[in-house]
């Protein structure tokens, strides 16, 4: 079906960090968005920690928003899908979003109702005879969170049937507004390129922003990490589920 309406932002998403855990299905039945139901691989339920750059942000495409087009953000997302007339919509939904700037996290709470919040933020990229490490932080209410990776080599494009092109081909956000309302929106881009990471990890108390059972969660290893080069990327604004 041919789709032309217009972005209503675009931007960049570059160096996407992903921490993919295993989560019991009543973990998230709280936060399934209404007309939606719960995605999954193999029978197994992810949620993902992620850390992104957020680049040349632009209002409908053409506008750079002043002082706010480069960015950091740290979400907490889990996977849905939502069936429409035949077509099979897989999405995310945010548990979570972390960002370094407030106005960034008004307008999106306004417009999606997404869960943002502001706190101050940091990025890093390492290259040494072992590899490159890629780590994002955050600053909580009991110090620093961290998430990093090590990775090899040229990324490549994930295998079929794989995790990694599981988690990464979800094209579609859903926000639960109200118990008795959800919003969906469009987000398109090419497949992304991914590295496998050798080595990845979460640091720090999470709970002060995810509870203490999500943060439990995330002191354990991940089931499986990987690093996406990214791409660019366009959101539609969001329409309401009827």
């Amino acid at each position: 079906m041919l789709r032309t309406e217009k972005a209503f932002l675009t931007a960049e998403w570059r160096d996407l960090l992903l921490l993919n855990y295993e989560i019991a299905p009543d973990f998230l039945r709280g936060f399934v968005p209404r007309g939606t139901e719960l995605d999954s691989f193999n029978g197994k339920t992810y949620v993902s920690l992620v850390g992104f750059r957020f680049c040349k942000t632009r209002y409908l495409g053409r506008f750079p928003i002043p002082f706010h087009s480069d960015f950091k953000e740290i979400n907490l997302r889990f996977y849905v899908r939502r069936k429409v007339t035949g077509e099979i919509r897989r999405g995310v939904v945010f548990i979570a979003e972390i960002v370094p700037k407030l106005a960034v996290a008004k307008t999106a709470r306004w417009l999606y109702g997404e869960n943002y919040a502001c706190r101050r933020m940091k990025v890093s990229w390492i290259e040494n005879a072992q590899g490159k490490t890629v780590g994002y932080g955050w600053e909580g209410g009991s110090g620093w969170c961290g998430l990093k990776a090590r990775i090899e080599g040229e990324p490549s494009l994930p295998a079929e049937g794989s995790v990694q092109q599981f988690i990464t081909e979800h094209y579609w956000g859903y926000s639960r507004q109200k118990p008795s309302r959800s919003l969906e929106y469009r987000v398109a881009h090419v497949p992304w390129k991914v590295w496998a990471a050798s080595h990845a990890e979460f640091s720090g108390n999470s709970s002060d922003l995810y509870g203490e059972a999500i943060a439990r969660i995330l002191s354990r290893p991940p089931d499986s990490a990987f690093v996406a080069q990214g791409s660019e990327v366009s959101v539609f604004r969001g329409n309401t589920i009827p």
